[in-house]
């Protein structure tokens, strides 16, 4: 499936659940380790209610990398600290990806997508969608 070839106006989706208590139990059992390996510091500072995290906001944001990963279809892995997941000027939640995330989305046609975040009790959720419009290629001189 990963070989598939890219079709122009392609659409994409991506989503992914996550049991909020693992991500509680990762900061409990790995603390700065597995944030700062998982999260960007943006995403750190948005995610802290005092002098703790919330695992829901942390949850959500983890379920959106693995959905944008879903869309991108890397053939290696690439960091998930590639894939940020911040706020808009709208105050809704956004993409933004950098490294070998926007080498990817750049090789697809990946140029915009969209994301949905919620959370409620145990599990967190995300969505991502892209329309895909693949780079044209200049023919080569017959020279």
């Amino acid at each position: 499936m990963n070989a598939a070839p890219t079709t122009p106006g392609a659409l994409r989706v991506g989503t992914d659940l996550v049991h909020v208590p693992e991500v509680a139990a990762s900061i409990e059992r790995f603390g700065a380790r597995y944030l700062r390996r998982v999260y960007t510091d943006r995403e750190l500072d948005t995610c802290r209610k005092g002098s703790t995290w919330s695992s829901e906001r942390l949850a959500a944001r983890f379920a959106a990398k693995e959905a944008v990963l879903k869309v991108l279809r890397p053939q290696e892995g690439l960091s998930v600290r590639d894939i940020e997941v911040g706020i808009d000027s709208w105050g809704a939640p956004a993409v933004h990806l950098t490294g070998a995330a926007r080498e990817r989305a750049t090789a697809i046609g990946l140029t915009d997508g969209t994301v949905s975040l919620s959370h409620d009790g145990a599990y967190a959720m995300a969505v991502y969608a892209a329309v895909l419009t693949p780079p044209t290629t200049p023919k080569e001189d017959p020279q």
